[in-house]
């Protein structure tokens, strides 16, 4: 049985240790893609898998817009407290860069890390435009394939893309 520490008055207060948060591989992400693919994506889908989102960020209280896009059209967005305009620009970038690769905005980025470059200096794309920042993962439909993208704006990227993959996770019980 654990018991709570005390604190006095006269006690300096402890301050907690930080861990760095590990950087996922690109095998790891990969095997995200893999794991996290629809049998199918409809208007409801968006709507449950953003109210899902919705619940887990406010949970954390995390300062997040939520967009879900299918084919080119907006089925989901959502904006809570703590959110800005400039997070909507974040996620039309991110979710740019999903449409084009065909992969989570965060793997993207992460593969041209591990070139020993960045996104921003060999993409040769509008960085007005695109992101390969972390937060967006394609919506990959079981013999389609990516129809779109579920995209997250508001944390520092690995958390952004974490809480879409754990939101993934839950909504497709895997």
């Amino acid at each position: 049985m654990t018991h709570p520490q005390k604190h006095t008055p006269h006690a300096p207060a402890m301050t907690p240790k930080i861990t760095p948060e590990l950087v996922p591989s690109i095998e790891e992400l990969e095997a995200q893609e893999r794991r996290l693919v629809f049998r199918r994506f409809t208007p409801d889908d968006a709507w449950e898998l953003g109210s899902l989102l919705v619940r887990l960020a406010r949970e954390r209280q995390a300062p997040v817009a939520i967009d879900i896009h299918r084919a080119g059209q907006q089925l989901f967005h959502a904006a809570l407290p703590g959110s800005t305009p400039d997070n909507d620009a974040w996620i039309a970038r991110k979710r740019r860069v999903v449409e084009r690769y065909g992969a989570a905005s965060y793997l993207v980025g992460a593969r041209f890390r591990a070139k020993g470059t960045t996104f921003e200096e060999s993409s040769r794309l509008d960085l007005d435009r695109y992101a390969a920042h972390g937060g967006s993962f394609p919506i990959n439909v079981e013999g389609v394939g990516v129809i779109g993208a579920v995209t997250v704006s508001g944390l520092p990227q690995l958390q952004d893309h974490r809480l879409v993959v754990e939101a993934l996770e839950e909504f497709l019980k895997v």
